[in-house]
């Protein structure tokens, strides 16, 4: 248990210092709201038009509070070929939608509260998104990995990007519902 606390510490110190967080540009001091942290950070720009494809920039500004892992540009440019441009088409705003919501957990769950919950769901804690799905969360290698209902990986990068409305945590792949 000692040395798997050691990880868990580790893995959060590691995350609080990776050079994806320096990338957000962000002014993590908590008076801006996820969606204008989002709109700072040059790695999330693909993120900032679905959000504004789907009509979601308004909903994510609002008080939440909300957790959002929040997929880079590359993440998004792993899809394959077409995915992004098809889901962002106005005639695929509610497939869009359910995408991104997939993506948001209702609730401030900061690093230490993720790794919390895995801890006391023995070793891999189910959290339920805003879209009504569910994703894994568990620890790989000092690493919160995420796990969509597909069977997909999202590992997260960087933690506890703090807006006046929630958190976010930067992953490098994107999560998918159950289709």
């Amino acid at each position: 248990m000692k040395q798997f606390a050691i990880v868990v510490f580790s893995f959060v110190l590691s995350l609080a210092s990776t050079p994806s967080q320096a990338q957000c540009n962000s002014n993590s001091k908590g008076h801006q709201s996820i969606v204008d942290i989002a709109i700072g950070s040059d790695v999330h720009t693909t993120l900032v038009s679905a959000l504004k494809a789907a009509d979601l920039v308004e909903t994510l500004a609002g008080d939440g509070p909300f957790t959002v892992f929040a997929p880079t540009n590359a993440a998004f440019a792993h899809l394959p070929a077409g995915t992004v441009d098809g889901l962002l088409k106005p005639s695929n705003k509610g497939q869009l939608q359910s995408v991104l919501t997939y993506h948001v957990i209702a609730g401030k769950f900061d690093a230490r509260k993720v790794i919390a919950a895995i801890e006391d769901s023995a070793g891999q804690a189910v959290l339920e998104t805003v879209q009504g799905g569910k994703i894994k969360a568990r620890l790989n290698r000092g690493h919160v990995v995420l796990e969509d209902e597909n069977g997909n990986i999202s590992t997260v990068t960087a933690t506890d990007l703090e807006g006046s409305n929630g958190i976010i945590h930067v992953v490098d792949a994107v999560v998918l519902p159950h289709s």
